[in-house]
């Protein structure tokens, strides 16, 4: 039923490169404050190592990601089967947001394909790999990926995505600091 794995093994790997679907779990450390799970999709996770794994930040509605971790790195991620042999993947660790302008950006961001929404990439430290059977998982086909968002950012235009980040992206909704402004280099 559930296993502690030691790390990512080759088998890991290659079922993770299977799913197109995780979800992003995180918390702030205060009580009042809101717990946050966001599923992710496209080709935006890589394995780099036993027990390092990063994935692509896009251009989203909020920053909870983004300000848990300035607060306090705890993550977790979840991948489950929704066709196959039924699994569940957990991966605890602690992580960091690496935006652009931090001396890894370019290294880790050259992983994936490039994407008009990216905003960082968030490179996670792994304390614990753990499976579980997910035989509760409903089956669901895969049809497509959406193109959605890279219109969307696409039709921004750059000015406007960073305006975006500015006001959507700054705080979260608890108010923690999440994605910084830009440092001013006087361009227009």
């Amino acid at each position: 039923m559930s296993k502690v794995r030691e790390c990512i093994d080759a088998e890991i790997e290659s079922w993770i490169s299977q799913q197109h679907l995780f979800f992003v779990s995180t918390a702030p450390l205060s009580e009042e404050g809101r717990i946050n799970c966001s599923p992710k999709g496209g080709d935006a996770f890589r394995v780099l190592g036993p027990l390092e794994v990063a994935y692509l930040d896009y251009t989203g509605s909020g920053a909870e990601t983004a300000a848990h971790l300035r607060e306090n790195g705890r993550i977790t991620v979840m991948f489950c089967a929704f066709n196959g042999k039924p699994n569940i993947l957990r991966l605890y660790g602690t992580g960091e947001v690496i935006a652009a302008g931090h001396p890894r950006f370019e290294e880790l961001v050259a992983l994936f394909p490039a994407n008009p929404g990216t905003r960082a990439v968030t490179l996670i430290q792994v304390t614990r790999v753990y499976t579980s059977c997910g035989y509760a998982v409903p089956i669901y086909e895969f049809q497509a990926e959406r193109d959605l968002l890279d219109k969307w950012a696409i039709a921004q235009g750059e000015r406007r995505l960073t305006e975006y980040r500015l006001q959507h992206n700054s705080f979260s909704i608890d108010h923690l600091p999440a994605f910084q402004a830009p440092a001013d280099d006087g361009a227009e």
